[in-house]
């Protein structure tokens, strides 16, 4: 999809343009940090700041504020509730604009590790939520409403004791399951993309280093975005990094200021020998004309490139389009053409998630038919590819 700038004459939303296609700056030197780069600040250039005061005072956001000389504060009472940015419809116009210059500071009160058990056995509190990317299908907005900006927490050392609390309170794995063998996998990325948060602040670093001392606990946090900043944090094996992954014509058209497909498949060696355990994600797998033909395309791609030391560790999740009314209708206001595809009444259902919140998902027998599909693509064209979760 040719992405539309600002006044296109297609009618299509105002829109910087968006990161990580043919136009990328070339790399920089290996002694800058990629998050002083200009490739970061095209995905990430703040000029204003909501932040609640607690979260100024605290180291973290003292830090965050000393990389952003006169960026405009607005104190306010909570983080969640922002009338200029929540609930505020006119915003779905900057969906884009709003991402890319926006961030909120807050002070994360409820510290609560859910089970989980599918993806990892445990989701942690994040240290964020929200995101500079804009992918037509997340389910973080549908709950923000009309903005969603990265949201930073700063009080990182009370999440950290909470999460080394809640490790040492379990114990040894006494039995593997399809999360790990041996660890307790923790998620520590549910609301946000750690690897994008690492261009702001040290959370993801600080995530990255308490795990490295919990030799019972994995972290865990799925990505879409390469930043080779990460790969200086020295994981040893105690966190493992999931690439998204998807064909790429759909990620032109869903995955929009991502890192492209094959950006993130290529970085999989160089995390690997960084010390992290890499998997990929399969997700989301959306049925449209041609998707299996795709698939089929992307998991050869991943056949023929990746090391056969990236093969052998690596295993899968499968997870199929779970979409919501209410973001299709506030993607209706700036990206319509990612509803052609997403939006497909004949062939969904209505269904309550795990979390509680009402959504939509395809109806169970095209579900079960394209869940056996995409499992025979993988048996024919990337059979060492274990599939470690599908859904």
């Amino acid at each position: 999809m040719d992405q539309p700038t600002a006044g296109s004459a297609s009618g299509e939303p105002e829109q910087q343009a968006l990161f990580g296609w043919s136009d990328t700056a070339p790399a920089q030197a290996a002694h800058q940090p990629f998050r002083d780069s200009p490739q970061a600040r095209r995905l990430l250039d703040v000029r204003e700041v909501y932040a609640e005061p607690a979260a100024l005072d605290s180291p973290r956001g003292q830090q965050i504020m000393a990389r952003l000389p006169g960026v405009r504060v607005t104190e306010v009472a909570g983080h969640w509730r922002i009338p200029s940015l929540h609930g505020n419809d006119g915003n779905i116009g900057r969906w884009v604009r709003i991402k890319t210059e926006t961030l909120v500071l807050g002070v994360k009160h409820t510290l609560t590790t859910r089970p989980n058990g599918r993806s990892a056995d445990w989701i942690a509190p994040g240290p964020s939520n929200g995101c500079a990317m804009a992918c037509a299908y997340c389910y973080v907005p549908r709950r923000k409403g009309y903005a969603n900006p990265i949201t930073l927490f700063t009080n990182i050392e009370a999440i950290l004791a909470h999460v080394r609390r809640h490790v040492r309170a379990q114990g040894p794995k006494t039995e593997p399951n399809q999360c790990d063998p041996e660890a307790w996998v923790y998620d520590i990325g549910e609301n946000g993309d750690c690897s994008v948060d690492a261009l702001i602040c040290d959370n993801t670093a600080d995530f990255v280093a308490a795990f490295r001392g919990l030799p019972t606990a994995k972290a865990s946090f799925a990505t879409k975005f390469v930043n080779p900043d990460l790969l200086a944090l020295d994981p040893q094996g105690r966190t493992r990094v999931r690439f998204s992954l998807m064909p790429a014509e759909d990620s032109r058209l869903l995955d929009l200021r991502t890192s492209p497909i094959a950006e993130r498949i290529a970085a999989a060696a160089d995390f690997l020998d960084a010390g992290y355990e890499v998997h990929f994600n399969l997700s989301p797998v959306v049925l449209r004309a041609g998707w299996q033909r795709d698939w089929a395309e992307l998991l050869t791609h991943l056949d023929d490139v990746l090391p056969a030391r990236v093969k052998e560790q690596a295993a899968a999740e499968i997870i199929l389009l779970t979409h919501n009314r209410s973001l299709h209708e506030v993607n209706l206001g700036w990206h319509p053409r990612a509803e052609e595809v997403l939006w497909q009444p004949a062939a969904q259902e209505t269904k309550r998630s795990q979390n509680g919140d009402l959504n939509v998902r395809y109806a169970r027998e095209v579900k079960q038919h394209a869940l056996t599909r995409i499992q025979h693509l993988l048996a024919a064209h990337a059979p060492w590819l274990r599939v470690r979760y599908a859904f």
